[in-house]
């Protein structure tokens, strides 16, 4: 019988050490002042810096791609995949008024391609910089016979702080507030399966396909990354009194804005108010998917919401347009009731 070695198993250890070599200047541009290790330990260090909080309170969030990885698989694109994951997971933690300090991501497939996954780490790279947060640490997993060839799986962990009396947690909302949505880049990265469901497997349609009203193959649209909303709130905190925030993801508007209401109060949503992107149109008309099931599944075009008083919801909106994000008046806070209605 022949030696059996780990490589011959299917993992080759030596791939994983390349794999690091490759990501690790990617990586090292995201350390914040406050990283005090190096790439490779067992273990990330991060400094907090305390003289900065009067009391420190530390938010964190997990969440994965989803089944969006499904078309970074059909089109051979993986350098947008990973600015999704940084995006689910900080924009989750924002909500609380957070300041996202680290990521760590887990990166799971059958047999690792350094050159592939050198990919989506750069994504994950991009995301960190636009959040303001380091890329410490993370796992690479590499387990023959348990992933389909060619394929992967990412989860990513996002730890932030802020201060106790600047927790933003949605309990100042009250009757006459203001909703103020802030356009998201497109699907972001919930509801795949249904989409994978109209395109490919009822329409047998192709990634590559270039689709007129939408400017761009079907595959570059769906592929496009998850906004990131940290400049977004960086820009108004100090200029306006931010009442609450709800990230947009699967259960759209209807299933998350809720989430951050007290008791006795509902939200009016005016529709009409913001532009869908086309991709929502394309996607109901193409599947005859029902009205409500798609803003059940779907942001529609709204990505983050912001809650602020009527008396500043111009400002908020005026600030947010200067920073390059699309925010609308897109709705009102009544006093009874329950969860979200559409007018």
């Amino acid at each position: 019988m022949d030696e059996l070695t780990y490589k011959k198993a299917g993992v080759d250890i030596s791939e994983g050490a390349r794999f690091v070599s490759l990501i690790s200047p990617l990586v090292k541009r995201t350390f914040r002042p406050e990283v005090i290790t190096d790439i490779g330990s067992f273990s990330a260090l991060f400094q907090l810096d305390v003289k900065k909080y009067k009391q420190p309170v530390l938010v964190s969030g997990t969440d994965g791609v989803g089944t969006k990885l499904k078309i970074a698989f059909m089109t051979g694109k993986h350098d947008t995949v990973g600015l999704d994951l940084v995006a689910m997971c900080v924009n989750d933690i924002l909500t609380s008024g957070a300041e996202p300090l680290f990521f760590l991501d887990y990166f799971a497939t059958g047999k690792l391609k350094p050159e592939k996954a050198a990919e989506v780490v750069k994504g994950i790279a991009e995301g960190c910089k636009q959040a303001g947060c380091s890329l410490i640490g993370g796992e690479t997993a590499e387990m023959p016979g348990f992933y389909p060839e060619g394929e992967y799986d990412l989860a990513g962990f996002a730890v932030g702080v802020v201060d106790r009396d600047k927790i933003i947690n949605g309990s100042d909302i009250k009757e006459g507030a203001a909703v103020i949505g802030l356009a998201s880049s497109g699907l972001h990265s919930n509801g795949y399966s249904l989409v994978r469901k109209v395109f490919f497997d009822i329409k047998k349609m192709s990634a590559s396909a270039y689709i007129s009203e939408l400017g761009t193959s079907l595959g570059e649209e769906l592929l496009k990354p998850t906004k990131i909303y940290v400049k977004a709130f960086n820009a108004v905190k100090d200029k306006v009194k931010i009442k609450g925030m709800a990230h947009i993801t699967g259960g759209g508007i209807t299933g998350n804005l809720p989430r951050i209401f007290p008791a006795n109060i509902c939200a009016v949503i005016k529709k009409g108010s913001w532009p869908v992107p086309p991709i929502f149109r394309l996607i109901k008309e193409t599947g005859n998917v029902p009205e409500d099931d798609m803003g059940l599944t779907f942001n529609m075009g709204i990505g983050y919401i912001i809650v602020t008083s009527q008396a500043e919801s111009n400002t908020a909106i005026s600030i947010l347009n200067q920073a390059g994000f699309d925010a609308f008046l897109i709705g009102s806070i009544e006093k009874g009731g329950q969860g979200v209605r559409y007018a």
